[in-house]
Formats: C-alpha cells, sequence, structure tokens
C-alpha cells in the first residue's frame, strides 16, 4: 500500500521539477532577449544621435549593428521550437510566420544583398523591432515570476498599433531595395540548363514573400487588437462589475 501511495506522489515531484525548469528556461531566454534588444536599441540610438557624422562616414548601420542582430533575431528560432513542443502557449504557425519573415528580412534580404544593407528601411525596421521585443520579451520573462506591473501590460497590448505598420513599413523598403538588386544581377538564382532540371528564382522569391505580407499582415495584426480587447478591455469590465 506504502509503495503505491508513494508513486503519484514521485511524480507529481517529477512534474513540478521539470515545470521549475522550463520556467527557468524560458526567464532566462526572455531575459537575455531583453537584454539584447536593449543593447541594440542603444546601438541604434549612438548611431544616429550621440555620434557625430564623421562616425557615420566610417562604417555603415549594418556593419555597426550586425552581430547583435544576427544573434538575437535568429535565436527567435527557438520560440517556433518552444511553441511545437507546448512550452508556450503561442500557436506553431503563427510565431513561425513571425519569426520567418524576421530572419528572411535579416539573412535573405539584408545578409544576402549589397543594396539591402544601405536600404533606408533597415533602421526603421530594427527601431521598431527593438523597442517591440524589449517590451514583449519583458512581458513575457515578468508574467513567467508573476510579476507583471499593469503598465507593462498596458504597452505590450498597446504599442504594437504603431510599431507594427512602422515594422513592417522598415521590411518592405528593405524587400524593395533587395529586388532591385537581384532583378539586375540574378544573384542566389538557379538557371537552365544545370544538371538538377531546375530553376530558382531569387528576385521571384523576394517578390512572392513581399506580396505575402498582403494577406498576412492584416490578420497578425487584427489578432492583436482582438488580444487587446480581451486583456485590456475584459480588465476594465471585472473592475467594473
Amino acid at each position: 500500500m506504502s509503495a503505491k501511495a508513494n508513486k503519484p506522489a514521485t511524480s507529481s515531484a517529477k512534474s513540478k521539477d521539470v515545470g521549475a525548469l522550463t520556467k527557468m528556461y524560458l526567464f532566462a531566454y526572455n531575459a537575455i532577449q531583453v537584454g539584447g534588444w536593449s543593447y541594440i536599441l542603444y546601438q541604434l540610438v549612438n548611431y544616429y544621435v550621440l555620434q557625430g557624422p564623421e562616425f557615420r562616414a566610417q562604417i555603415t548601420l549594418w556593419d555597426y549593428t550586425r552581430l547583435a542582430v544576427i544573434i538575437f533575431q535568429n535565436a527567435a528560432f527557438v520560440e517556433i521550437l518552444n511553441a511545437v513542443f507546448g512550452l508556450v502557449k503561442s500557436n506553431p504557425v503563427v510565431t513561425t510566420f513571425q519569426v520567418f519573415s524576421r530572419m528572411m528580412v535579416v539573412v535573405g534580404v539584408v545578409m544576402a544583398t549589397p543594396t539591402g544593407k544601405v536600404s533606408p528601411g533597415l533602421p526603421i525596421a530594427l527601431f521598431a523591432w527593438a523597442v517591440t521585443e524589449i517590451i514583449r520579451y519583458g512581458f513575457y520573462a515578468l508574467n513567467i515570476i508573476k510579476v507583471v506591473p499593469q503598465f507593462v501590460v498596458f504597452l505590450r497590448y498597446t504599442t504594437f498599433i504603431a510599431l507594427y505598420p512602422i515594422g513592417v513599413t522598415g521590411e518592405l523598403l528593405c524587400f524593395w531595395w533587395a529586388q532591385r538588386y537581384a532583378r539586375e544581377h540574378s544573384v542566389w538564382s538557379v538557371e537552365m540548363p544545370n544538371k538538377w532540371n531546375a530553376t530558382f528564382s531569387y528576385y521571384a522569391l523576394l517578390w512572392i514573400v513581399m506580396l505575402g505580407y498582403i494577406p498576412i499582415f492584416p490578420q497578425l495584426y487584427l489578432h492583436m487588437f482582438t488580444l487587446r480587447r480581451k486583456i485590456l478591455g475584459g480588465g476594465s469590465k471585472k473592475k467594473t462589475n
């Protein structure tokens, strides 16, 4: 009898240990991302505000921020795995699109073409990403330890109203600058004839991704408004009642 009784207790203890480790991992990941994107935001401010034109003449924004952007943006791939394995409640499909759209801008546009690196959309996108991610990851980290100030909740479900369109504008400008170069130089493309008997157009891919923003972005944007009404609007109703 005692042995049987101990089994549920042992199973419960293991479950608690796994839950605690998961929370520690998620908190560490989100806290590191807050630090990383805060550093990128500092780099933006330093590049355009604190430094003079002489500094900017010596180094491009991409060369200045490249290492941090590549590390912390591509690290977001982990979020897809977190969603797939159920470590977080995020929708895996939505998470995959959000992560890969950003990774496409960084790896498939800015890193892949010289024109993407000097696009006027790059500072716009980086600014919107940095502010958004500092708030988002900060919210997630504080939520894990159950200490989320109301102003953080408000920022999480309000700043997207301006930052999402700003970020998308910057991303599309990067795509636009890259597609011109891809059209003129046929980079990253495979033309016939070849031993694989296949063809691939990087220029066409850029346009497919750009056009994909038309049906997908409004859905994601409106989804955030739905969450905003649920979180902020619902909270107001409860207090009134």
